[in-house]
């Protein structure tokens, strides 16, 4: 049972292949608006990152134009697996090769926050730093190894050469 004094907060980022306004694109912007309303009336989500354009598409992550960031908050990480793995969100995480270019460093994480915190983009960056650096612990987790709420604190390190976003 989830501890309700969390909720999982999830940030996946992804390279554009070409620009957004480009044709090869189309279909991938097309769906946001739907897939976005799918994610706000699914069951247990909570909160997601979005500029006045109603998506995140604009908002810079790591000083990169070529990155987008999608970052939201739920329940827990049945709720969020039950949202991304079934109806236009499941469609387009198919086509994604099409969109996104292939990288060797994680661009996802979910870590816990105490309920009713809203992540900002360097919190994310910061986290998936430090899953890029330490694998999965309680402060930045993948549901393929994922860790129960409560506050955890990152390892101390320095991020190894190469595990930055490429410019």
């Amino acid at each position: 049972m989830t501890d309700t004094a969390y909720e999982l907060a999830q940030v996946n980022i992804a390279r554009l292949k070409a620009p957004l306004d480009s044709p090869q694109l189309k279909d991938f912007v097309d769906g946001l608006d739907p897939v976005n309303a799918d994610a706000d009336a699914a069951d247990g989500f909570v909160w997601r990152l979005q500029s006045d354009g109603g998506d995140a598409t604009d908002i810079a992550v790591f000083g990169d134009s070529w990155l987008i960031i999608n970052m939201s908050v739920w329940r827990d990480t049945d709720a969020l697996t039950a949202f991304m793995y079934q109806g236009r969100h499941r469609e387009m995480l198919a086509r994604r090769r099409e969109w996104f270019e292939r990288v060797e460093e994680a661009m996802v994480t979910m870590w816990w926050v105490p309920k009713g915190h809203r992540p900002t983009v360097a919190e994310a960056e910061s986290r998936l730093l430090h899953l890029r650096t330490n694998g999965p612990t309680p402060y930045a987790f993948t549901l393929r190894t994922s860790f129960p709420p409560g506050g955890a604190e990152p390892l101390a390190g320095e991020v190894p050469e190469g595990l930055g976003c490429p410019a």
